[in-house]
């Protein structure tokens, strides 16, 4: 049976009994604690904890996951992958445990023919909570199960909690066994190789606190409303199902490997090593596919750098076994050919994903040739100071710097007969994670506390939201909120966050900065600094108080700033106005994946290998601004999600959208966006737009920023105003101006080469006399000279012609120059000297060691640069010692 039919089956079987079915949430969700979503429940969470009420009482999904803490694990198992999906069905105080064990038995256990999974009853064991009495009669009683075939465990293993105060529950976990093949007989407490968990019911009943540990807590009580969160692993059933012995066999993920080992010649399952590189590839590809569809670029920080890792893990994967050739081009059409049945939307922005995914394997291609010329360097100087072993804070900066994983390092090393400190390189590696869990962990401490938000939401109800509409509005003071706590009143002089029943201010919300403006009452006046939405349906506005006295149920008049709203329809509107531009100059796959606005000045991130040329760009700007011209009606309408999609209507990548979305039209279809901002009501209303830069994000990213309205126009006066000032300068006309530039720039360059071939000359005429202040020790001609005012390239060409002047002797002549304020040093030796057994790469280093600094080369010159002009006659003078020792 298929992946994409064990899928559609699941979602039917619930479907069918009265559940809601939800899309998948992107794998990039609204969670401070989260990376990517990691569970199928997580969407669901809100619900469980009680901070939102859900829209229905039963749903089920099929969950897109990504899990990174064993990526160093993919491959050398068969059990670990970072992309996964998560079968689920939820009851919020509908059923609960009869239901839950009566429609899981009913799926896995139904015939083919009748719409189940198939599986043998006599195969299926199940684990219960060792105090759940209930759940083992009910398996009794429901599925049949003897005794022998429900295993009791503890909290450890069958007790669900999410690690903090708030819902858990008993679990049963359902298992298939294997056959004898797998390993030994006596259940899943025995074997849970033979014994494969496939599915986890949990029945959370109970509130809980003081979270210790995963089976140490306290139980407060029972839950008001007791709810079921269940989670089947869509790949486990796939590869029992298609008699595979693992997931990477699976038909969603074997085709990837079946490519690689076409082009690369090897062949899976005839070498382990090569095997784990082949599930490398494959999940990886997969993975890479996945993250990218719902929106991630490669970066360095956070999800861009998980999605950046996998794609080189596949790369470098590919390189051992064997295939140097770009891989992903080969590799990332099959993965999408077998997603999506499950993913169509895969297929419509595959133009997208592959630009970025190519894009990335391209640089890092440079960059393993840049790493590979620090390696050698590096190498060669290890050898030359006779060591064997490449130090671990080299192999590290390879990592950090290069994106060298320690194993391609260890394969350099070994091709050049070197060992790698492998326990350095951990412990710096080591060192690296605790940085970033000490700054994660900082990260979640920041994420506020939502109870005394929802205590506002639940006693009053949502906020009356005008924003759309009204720019003033007499509302209510009907919370008052200030270091966390409820409080009665704000002081003058504070800042506190203030709820009112009604309200016209924008909260901050897809790149579009919160309004600005004032609150008034009798006797009192505060300023609105900023707004929020901490919880769904509840705007929070902090301000602070600049006359009077706040309190609870104060009357007032909530103002927004005119020009501040004005600003801000102006710049939302625009970057609505780039982005359709951007697509007609380059294409629709020149998409946005990020932006910001506030009045005035937009930043749109989009999809894009290279910068844009100077055509391109004023070409963008002309569109954008015929846009402005043509006066295009500016309207927005509420649609089902499904609706929007059909319509064509872009989403933003990464963003969570509810049932129910506002699409904003610029000109009917030129542009037509989901989008929940303030809009101006004419495209004409944006007044100007005036690109100001173009610039890279990331690999396959660009970005533009933009002035809109008066700021566009202060920009452009500026602008003018230097143009004028040039022309008075230059005596030109303004048309003029970048010629006559141009001319005095060539004739600037001109003079400089002129003075800088004079200087050589100085420097050279003066060889001779250098030469001729030689000093004889232990029978080698020494030249230390100190080159005022030259740099690198003068200093060389003086080293070498002072050696050119010593060939009757062993020679070593040593310059060091100071341009800059900064050392630059030069070793030369002849060939005399170096048959004594001299080296210009060992001595470079007795120089770098006085001048701060480091440098290498070969036996007969090296260079190098340092910190200290003045340490430059320390330096000479520590060349002679070693020559006297």
């Amino acid at each position: 049976m298929q992946t994409a039919e064990i899928r559609r089956r699941f979602l039917a079987h619930f479907e069918n009994a009265g559940h809601t079915v939800v899309p998948s949430a992107p794998l990039l969700f609204d969670d401070p604690n989260l990376l990517f979503v990691n569970a199928g429940m997580v969407p669901f969470k809100p619900y469980f904890l009680g901070q939102e009420t859900p829209p229905w009482n039963t749903a089920t999904s099929v969950q897109k996951c990504v899990r990174t803490q064993d990526i160093e694990e993919v491959g050398k198992t068969t059990r670990h992958g970072t992309f996964f999906q998560m079968n689920g069905n939820f009851s919020f105080g509908d059923y609960f445990k009869a239901g839950a064990i009566t429609h899981a038995w009913s799926l896995i256990t139904s015939s083919v023919d009748d719409g189940g999974l198939g599986f043998d009853p006599d195969t299926i064991w199940v684990t219960v909570l060792h105090s759940d009495d209930e759940a083992r009669s009910l398996w009794k009683e429901i599925a049949g199960l003897p005794d022998e075939r429900i295993q009791s465990r503890g909290l450890l293993d069958n007790y669900w909690h999410m690690g903090v105060a708030g819902p858990g529950g008993p679990a049963s976990e359902i298992y298939v066994d294997r056959g004898p093949e797998f390993g030994p007989d006596g259940g899943p407490v025995v074997d849970e190789d033979r014994f494969l968990e496939i599915w986890n019911l949990v029945f959370m009943q109970e509130e809980i606190t003081n979270v210790r540990a995963k089976d140490q807590f306290d139980v407060l009580g029972d839950l008001p409303n007791k709810n079921i969160d269940t989670g089947m692993g869509l790949e486990r059933v796939a590869y029992l199902l298609q008699g595979k012995g693992n997931l990477y066999e699976i038909d969603e993920v074997f085709p990837v490997i079946e490519k690689a080992s076409e082009i690369s010649g090897r062949t899976y399952g005839k070498d382990h090593a090569d095997d784990v590189r082949f599930r490398v590839v494959a999940d990886h590809v997969r993975s890479g596919l996945m993250l990218m569809g719902d929106g991630v670029t490669p970066g360095n920080e956070a999800r861009g750098y998980v999605l950046r890792r996998l794609l080189r893990r596949a790369v470098r994967s590919m390189r051992l076994l064997g295939y140097d050739d770009p891989a992903l081009p080969e590799l990332l059409p099959v993965s999408l050919d077998r997603m999506k049945a499950s993913y169509p939307e895969l297929e419509a922005d595959f133009p997208r994903i592959s630009q970025i995914a190519y894009a990335e394997e391209d640089a890092f291609r440079q960059t393993l040739g840049k790493g590979t010329q620090i390696f050698e360097s590096a190498a060669i100087a290890v050898k030359d100071s006779g060591g064997t072993t490449l130090p671990g804070e080299q192999a590290f900066a390879l990592h950090d710097t290069y994106g060298f994983p320690i194993d391609l390092t260890l394969e350099m090393a070994s091709e050049q007969g070197l060992a790698v400190d492998e326990e350095g390189f951990r412990s710096l590696m080591a060192e690296q994670r605790s940085r970033a869990k000490a700054d994660a962990k900082s990260k979640k401490g920041a994420h506020a506390d939502t109870t005394v938000y929802r205590a506002a939401l639940d006693t009053n109800g949502p906020t009356d939201w005008l924003a759309y509409t009204d720019l003033t509005t007499e509302s209510r003071v009907i919370a008052l909120i200030a270091g966390g706590d409820s409080v009665p009143a704000i002081a003058a002089g504070s800042i506190g966050e203030v709820v009112l029943d009604r309200t016209p201010f924008y909260a901050e919300s897809g790149g579009q900065n919160a309004d600005a403006g004032v609150l008034t009452w009798d006797g009192g006046r505060a300023e609105v600094l900023d707004v929020q939405r901490p919880v769904r349906g509840l705007v929070v506005h902090q301000v602070r108080v600049l006359d009077g006295e706040l309190t609870l149920d104060q009357q007032l008049e909530a103002a927004v700033d005119p020009e501040w709203r004005l600003g801000a329809r102006q710049a939302h509107s625009g970057t609505h106005v780039v982005h359709a531009a951007l697509r007609e100059v380059l294409g629709p796959t020149a998409l946005q994946s990020g932006s910001y606005n506030r009045p005035g000045y937009l930043r749109l991130d989009f999809g894009w290998n290279s910068a844009l040329s100077p055509d391109q760009l004023h070409h963008v700007e002309d569109v954008s601004n015929r846009a402005l011209r043509a006066d295009l009606p500016v309207s927005a309408q509420i649609m089902s999600l499904p609706e929007a999609r059909e319509w064509g209507a872009l989403a933003l990548f990464g963003e969570t959208y509810g049932e129910d979305v506002r699409v904003v039209e610029i000109g009917g279809p030129w542009s037509r966006e989901l989008c929940g901002g303030t809009h101006v009501e004419r495209s004409s209303q944006i007044g100007t737009l005036v690109i100001t830069s173009d610039g890279s994000v990331g690999a396959g990213n660009r970005r533009i920023e933009a002035l809109t309205g008066i700021e566009g126009f202060d920009y452009l006066a500026r602008e003018r105003d230097v143009v004028r000032q040039l022309t008075e300068i230059l005596k030109t006309q303004p048309d003029e101006v970048p010629a006559r530039v141009r001319d005095l720039v060539e004739r600037l360059k001109s003079a400089e080469k002129t003075a800088e071939r004079m200087k050589a000359a100085q420097l050279l005429g003066a060889a001779g006399d250098v030469a001729a202040t030689a000093k004889d020790i232990n029978g080698v001609a020494y030249v230390g000279h100190h080159a005022a005012g030259a740099g690198g390239g003068d200093v060389r060409t003086l080293a070498l012609d002072i050696r050119g002047r010593l060939r009757d002797r062993p020679a070593v002549v040593v310059v060091i120059g100071d341009a800059g304020d900064k050392p630059s040093a030069v070793v030369a030796l002849n060939d005399a000297a170096q048959e004594r057994g001299l080296s210009a790469n060992q001595l470079i280093g007795v120089v770098g060691d006085k001048i701060g600094g480091r440098g290498g080369g070969k036996a007969d010159v090296a260079q190098g640069g340092g910190t200290d002009v003045s340490a430059i006659p320390a330096a000479l003078a520590a060349v002679e010692a070693a020559l006297s020792a």
